[in-house]
C-alpha cells in the first residue's frame, strides 16, 4: 500500500516569498502562458489593482547599518481576488509589464487555493533552473575578467 501525499506540493517545495521571487524574475512568456492555463479553470476573478507606478528603492548602508532610499523604480503590480475559492493573489515586477504582474497574481492565487499545483510546481522548478543557469553563465563571464593581483 502506498501512502498518499497530502498538502500543497508547491508550499512543500517553496516558501511564499521564494515562489514570488521566482515568478518575478521568471521569463514573462512562460509566466503568462502558465497563468492562462490556470485561469481557464480557476473561476471568476475580481481585479483589485492593476497599475504601474514609481516605488522607492530602499537600501541599507553596510557601514552605518542605516536605511536610505537609493531612488525610484518603475513597478507594475496586480492584486486579484477569487471569490469562489476565497483566496487572493498578488504580483509585482520591476518594469512596465502589467501582463506579467497579472500572471504572477493569478498563479499566486492558484497556489493559495491549491489549484493546479503540479503545473505550477513544474513552472517554478523550470524557472528556478533557468535562473540558476543564467546566474552561473554571468558568474563565469565575471570570473573571466578577474585579474590576479600577483601579476602586477
Amino acid at each position: 500500500m502506498t501512502e498518499e501525499k497530502t498538502g500543497n506540493p508547491v508550499s512543500a517545495s517553496y516558501t511564499h516569498a521564494q515562489a514570488l521571487e521566482i515568478l518575478a524574475a521568471g521569463r514573462p512568456a512562460n509566466i503568462k502562458a502558465a497563468a492562462e492555463r490556470v485561469l481557464d479553470t480557476l473561476g471568476g476573478v475580481d481585479v483589485v489593482v492593476n497599475r504601474t507606478g514609481l516605488a522607492m528603492l530602499p537600501l541599507v548602508d553596510t557601514v552605518r547599518s542605516t536605511a536610505f532610499h537609493l531612488g525610484e523604480v518603475l513597478v507594475s503590480e496586480a492584486h486579484i481576488r477569487v471569490p469562489d475559492r476565497s483566496v487572493e493573489g498578488y504580483g509585482a515586477i520591476v518594469g512596465r509589464d502589467l501582463e506579467h504582474a497579472m500572471g504572477m497574481a493569478v498563479i499566486d492565487a492558484a497556489i493559495a487555493a491549491d489549484h493546479q499545483a503540479e503545473l505550477i510546481l513544474e513552472l517554478l522548478n523550470g524557472e528556478r533552473r533557468h535562473q540558476e543557469n543564467e546566474d552561473r553563465q554571468l558568474l563565469q563571464k565575471v570570473e573571466a575578467t578577474r585579474v590576479q593581483m600577483e601579476t602586477f
